[in-house]
């Protein structure tokens, strides 16, 4: 699975605070490998979608992810919180 074409992309959201998700951290090859240890490192959940992984790692840091992937961010949110219970 580690490539040199590999991909990663970390979400935060904080409802409430953040009017959508935001883009923290993306990276390809030793990066993306990155990200995904600390990931795991830190027991976040991952989740592999490269369609969105390909569009999200394009965008800058620190930008809220646009309404065009809502539908699929909210759908993955949703599954991480029947995962881990409501985060609030």
């Amino acid at each position: 699975m580690e490539t040199k074409h590999q991909k990663a992309v970390a979400l935060a959201y904080h409802p409430g605070d953040d009017p959508a998700p935001r883009i923290v951290a993306t990276g390809r090859g030793e990066i993306a490998r990155k990200i995904i240890q600390l990931a795991r490192e830190h027991q976040l959940p991952l989740v592999q979608n490269k369609t969105l992984v390909d569009f999200l790692v394009q965008l800058p840091v620190g930008e809220p992810v646009p309404p065009v992937v809502y539908q699929v961010v909210a759908e993955i949110y949703a599954f991480v919180v029947n995962l881990e219970g409501d985060p609030k």
